[in-house]
């Protein structure tokens, strides 16, 4: 896939993604509001049927209060067709409130002449509301006889029904809020009708005067400027007291969420598998690709590898086949030999290849024995030996730790050291002089080896790659130093198997130091 196709295809299932996850979010949101809506209504419902049966109530405990009145005795007067007196004392000011309120009925008959309409007389009833609400000191007002002055009602006519509603709306102002409703009133209200509209949650209340608290609240209420509900109660155009019900959830958010947690963690869940899911192909994708670079490289690297030795063969062959070289015995044999190494050569390349393979599938048979680690450095400096002197370079040896004794496998872990000691040689430029230094130390029940170069060095992103199957960094010629990115991937592998690790610090052009660590054994 070319590099554009690539970032197209990244791009395109980036913003579906993200439109997805907007969608989803906006479904949340537009049901957080739609839950939130009807709950707002149902409250202001339940207030608002809280507030009419308290009114209702009251209103009718007015009437009974009065009927009794009447009921108890008094004559009708003739003139006032009906007169309420309401004597009310206060021992706590000393003073008494009288409320009279009456409504009288005129019949008049006027003669048509006035009018020139054609008739003899007309019949005109006039209706005049009268009422009257005085405030006397105890000392200077007179004693009322209320049997003697109230009027007895047998029914409720449409005047009568003026009567009430006016001396109700005059009457009933001037009592304290505490005796025209109680808080358990209020609180069995609302319970029955918040339950009745699916709402189980616990509330706080109160009645307001002109924003002021009253007595009627509940013990843990608080105004809460943006939550709290407030519908007028016992509204009178006479009542300059402007009472207010109040009422507020404190649990109201965490209700709101309980309400759509189901759909919300489900879109949570469902929204994470995707960005999971997307990010695991991403993943997968940019891997593919780097496999790719990484594959022909390597391609490219083995055929380089394997492209010499089979020139030099077939050069070999060649020669061999020549009858003037064919009865030179000294010739054939060294053109023999030339051939021998270079298929070994071969060999090792395929070896290496599929001692990884086997590596990774857990085929590879690694018995370990008691070995002195010391014997095994010393055997793989000799093993590159030959290739330093032909650099005239120089291996340097420290050997501190005063343990040795491994548990290991000789021939795999010989080609380790084998394998890093060869790193230092390769990527130790031509132009610098060839220097290794071989150091080992202990570090508590383990034994440290410290194998460093002044070579050629790699960054920090190097380092973290270093040991990945197939990796070699690019120096813009891959051919520049030979080979196929298995040797420090088949390092790591042998090291980790022997319950050790392996470790790179490095600086770039000035050199790199392996540092592997294996536990002793007594």
């Amino acid at each position: 896939m070319s590099k554009n196709k690539f970032i197209i295809l990244v791009v395109l299932m980036s913003l579906s993604l993200i439109g997805i996850i907007c969608l989803q979010a906006y479904y949340i949101n537009n049901s957080i509001n739609s839950f939130e809506n009807q709950f707002n209504f149902s409250v202001k419902k339940s207030i608002g049927y809280t507030i009419q049966n308290i009114e209702k109530k009251e209103k009718l405990n007015s009437i009974i209060k009065i009927n009794q009145l009447i009921n108890d005795g008094g004559k009708i007067d003739t003139t006032a067709i009906i007169n309420f007196y309401i004597k009310e004392d206060n021992k706590n000011t000393n003073k008494t409130l009288l409320y009279r309120n009456g409504i009288l009925e005129e019949n008049f008959k006027l003669s048509s002449a006035l009018f020139d309409i054609g008739l003899d007389t007309i019949n005109v009833k006039r209706i005049i509301n009268n009422r009257e609400t005085k405030v006397l000191n105890n000392s200077s007002a007179q004693d009322v006889d209320l049997v003697d002055i109230v009027n007895e009602i047998s029914t409720l006519s449409e005047r009568e029904q003026i009567l009430w509603e006016s001396f109700y709306m005059d009457y009933a102002f001037r009592t304290p809020i505490y005796k025209r409703t109680t808080n358990e009133e209020i609180r069995e209200l609302l319970e029955t009708k918040l339950k009745a509209e699916d709402i189980d949650l616990d509330f706080e209340f109160a009645i307001y005067s002109n924003n002021l608290a009253t007595k009627i609240s509940s013990e843990d209420f608080q105004i809460e400027n943006n939550d709290t509900f407030s519908l007028p109660i016992f509204d009178n155009e006479n009542d300059d007291n402007n009472y207010r019900l109040l009422v507020n959830f404190p649990k109201r958010e965490r209700y709101m969420f309980s309400s759509i947690y189901s759909n919300l963690l489900l879109s949570i869940l469902f929204t994470g598998i995707i960005i999971l899911a997307f990010s695991s192909a991403l993943l997968q994708l940019i891997r593919q690709r780097q496999i790719s670079e990484i594959k022909s490289d390597f391609i490219n690297n083995m055929t380089h590898e394997f492209k010499t030795p089979i020139a030099t063969i077939n050069l070999a062959l060649d020669s061999i086949r020549n009858p003037r070289i064919i009865d030179d015995k000294e010739k054939v044999l060294r053109y023999l030999g030339m051939i021998k190494e270079e298929n070994k050569r071969m060999h090792a390349q395929v070896e290496n290849v599929l001692r990884i393979s086997k590596l990774e599938k857990n085929e590879l048979n690694i018995s370990k024995e008691r070995i002195k680690l010391h014997d095994l450095l010393q055997e793989a400096i000799n093993h590159v030996e030959l290739m330093v002197e032909d650099r005239n370079g120089e291996i340097i040896t420290n050997f501190d730790a005063i343990k040795s004794t491994v548990l290991a496998n000789e021939s795999h872990f010989t080609n380790v050291l084998v394998n890093v000691l060869e790193n230092g040689i390769k990527y130790t430029p031509e132009d610098k002089p060839l220097k290794i230094e071989v150091s080992t130390h202990l570090a508590g029940s383990s034994i440290l080896i410290d194998i460093k170069d002044h070579g050629a060095g790699m960054t920090k992103q190097v380092q973290k790659k270093v040991f990945e199957k197939f990796y070699r960094e690019h120096t813009g010629n891959v051919h520049n130093v030979k080979g196929h990115g298995l040797g420090l991937a088949y390092v790591k592998q042998i090291v980790e198997d022997h319950h050790g690790n392996i470790s790179v610090t490095s600086t770039k052009g000035v050199g790199s130091t392996f540092t592997i660590k294996l536990p002793l054994i007594s």
